[in-house]
C-alpha cells in the first residue's frame, strides 16, 4: 500500500533573529489579501516561497529560495526524520480542546488509479497548473498536503505523544490554534512508521491542488527520463498523516458566493420552487441553524432576503450525472445540480472554474458580503461527515469542488520538503 520516507526538512535557521511566528504563514488558498499585504512586508516570510508574486511569480521563488540556501536563512537538516505535529484547537461555543495528532513525511504520489491514494473532490484546473509550475521551479514543497490513514490500534500515537514532549516549535498561529512540532530521529521507530503505513490507504483530506500539481510533475519527468526506477525524488510528494479513527477531526462547512444572477429575485426563486420547498426566514444569521441535521437543505440570502430550501424527496431522482449513489446523495451534490446546473444553467464542468462563484467559509462574511453588493446571492450549506468523505473515496468517485474543509489547515513555514535529488538523500531500503 502506502510508501512513506523521513526526510531531511529544510528549516529557518535557529539563530535568525526572528521568532518563527513571523515566519509562518496561512496555507495558499486560505490566506486573505490583508493577511498576505502584512506578511509580504517580511522580507523573509514562508509566503514569499508558497504564494510568490510578480510577473514570473514561480521563477521568483526559485531565484529567492536559492539564495536563503546560500546565505544561510534555510538550512537542511543532518538527519532524516519524521517530524511529529499536533495541532490544539477549540471550536466557537465549546470550552472543549482538541488535539489533532499527525505526522509529516515523504510519501510515493501515487496515480488515483492506483487506488492506494484516494481523492475525494473535484479541483480547480488553473490552481493546479500554478502549483505544477512552482514545483517545478522550485523543486520543493513549500507545505505539506494532509492525507488520513487508518489504524484502529493506534499503534503509532504512543511514539508521537513521547516525541511531542520535546517540540523543536510551539506557536499559536492565524486560527488561533496551538501548533507544536517535533521530530523522530531513531531509525527502529521510523521502520515502525514506514511499516505500519504499508498496511494503508491513505484518503486526501486537504491539499488536492498541490497533490494533483506533484502527480503530474511527476509524469512529466518520468517521460524525460529513460532510466526511471521509482526512487528518483520526483516520485515523493510532502504529507500530513493523521489517524481518521480519532475522534478530533472536525471537518466544516464551506459556503458558496454568486457573484451575478441572470435572473430576478422572483425568477430566481419560481425555478427554484420547481425542486425546492421554500421557507422564508425572518432572521438570516440563524440559516446555518435551521438546516442543521436535514438532509439535502440549504440556507439562501439573497437581496437581504433570508430563505431555507430543502429538497422535495422526489426530485432527487431526477439526478442524472453519471456518479454512484453515494456522490448523489451529497447535500452539495444536490446543490450542484439543482441550483447551479438545473436552475442557473452552469454546467457541471464549467462549475469547476467559474469565475463568479466563490467559496467562503465564514458565515457571518456570507451574509455580509451580499449586503455589502459583493455578492448577489450566498447559499449556506451544512458540513460533510467523515463516514460520507470515506464512502466516496471508497466509491472511486469526487465531490463537487471545495465540499470540504478539515480544520485547522496545516500552516506553511515550519518546513520544507526538497525533491532536489541532491538533497533528497534517504534511501528507500534504510527504511525497511
Amino acid at each position: 500500500m502506502a510508501e512513506i520516507l523521513p526526510l531531511r526538512a529544510w528549516r529557518y535557521n535557529e539563530n535568525l533573529n526572528t521568532r518563527i511566528e513571523e515566519l509562518t504563514c496561512p496555507l495558499f488558498d486560505v490566506v486573505s489579501s490583508k493577511q498576505r499585504e502584512a506578511l509580504y512586508r517580511n522580507q523573509i516570510n514562508s509566503i514569499h516561497l508558497s504564494v510568490p508574486r510578480g510577473p514570473e511569480p514561480a521563477e521568483e521563488a526559485a531565484q529567492l529560495l536559492q539564495a536563503w540556501k546560500a546565505q544561510g536563512i534555510l538550512q537542511q537538516d543532518p538527519l532524516p526524520g519524521i517530524y511529529v505535529y499536533y495541532q490544539y484547537f477549540r471550536l466557537p461555543g465549546s470550552d472543549k480542546e482538541y488535539c489533532r495528532k499527525g505526522f509529516i513525511c515523504n510519501i510515493k504520489a501515487y496515480d488515483w488509479h492506483e487506488h492506494v491514494l484516494l481523492r475525494h473532490e473535484n479541483t480547480i484546473p488553473s490552481a493546479v497548473n500554478d502549483r505544477i509550475d512552482l514545483l517545478a521551479k522550485t523543486e520543493l514543497n513549500t507545505s505539506p498536503t494532509h492525507g488520513l490513514y487508518a489504524d484502529p490500534e493506534f499503534v503509532l500515537e504512543p511514539y508521537m505523544d513521547e516525541s511531542i514532549k520535546t517540540p523543536l516549535y510551539e506557536t499559536e498561529d492565524y486560527q488561533g490554534v496551538r501548533d507544536v512540532l517535533a521530530v523522530i530521529h531513531d531509525h527502529a521507530v521510523i521502520r515502525l512508521f514506514v511499516h505500519t503505513l504499508q498496511e494503508r490507504q491513505v484518503l486526501l483530506a486537504d491539499g488536492h491542488h498541490r497533490y494533483e500539481g506533484s502527480l503530474e510533475y511527476r509524469k512529466k519527468m518520468m517521460a524525460l527520463n529513460p532510466g526511471h526506477t521509482g526512487y528518483e525524488a520526483y516520485n515523493y510528494h510532502l504529507m500530513y498523516l493523521t489517524n481518521s479513527e480519532h475522534d478530533d477531526l472536525r471537518i466544516l462547512p464551506t459556503h458558496r458566493l454568486l457573484e451575478k444572477v441572470d435572473l430576478s429575485d422572483e425568477g430566481l426563486l419560481a425555478k427554484l420552487s420547481d425542486f425546492f420547498v421554500i421557507t422564508p426566514k425572518e432572521d438570516a444569521y440563524e440559516l446555518n441553524e435551521v438546516i442543521v441535521g436535514k438532509p439535502w437543505a440549504f440556507g439562501l440570502y439573497l437581496s437581504g432576503n433570508a430563505y431555507k430550501l430543502r429538497l422535495k424527496p422526489e426530485a432527487h431522482a431526477l439526478i442524472d450525472w453519471p456518479i454512484p449513489q453515494e456522490v448523489k446523495d451529497l447535500d452539495l451534490t444536490v446543490m450542484h445540480y439543482f441550483v447551479f446546473e438545473r436552475v442557473l444553467g452552469i454546467g457541471r464542468e464549467a462549475q469547476r472554474d467559474y469565475s463568479g462563484l466563490s467559496y467562503v467559509r465564514n458565515f457571518t462574511e456570507c451574509v455580509s458580503k451580499v449586503d455589502s453588493g459583493h455578492a448577489r446571492l450566498a447559499l449556506i450549506t451544512n458540513d460533510v461527515s467523515m463516514e460520507q468523505v470515506k464512502r466516496v473515496c471508497n466509491s472511486g468517485a469526487v465531490m463537487p469542488q471545495k465540499s470540504t474543509f478539515f480544520y485547522p489547515k496545516v500552516i506553511c513555514g515550519f518546513l520544507f520538503g526538497s525533491i532536489k535529488e541532491d538533497e533528497f538523500t534517504t534511501a528507500p531500503a534504510a527504511c525497511l
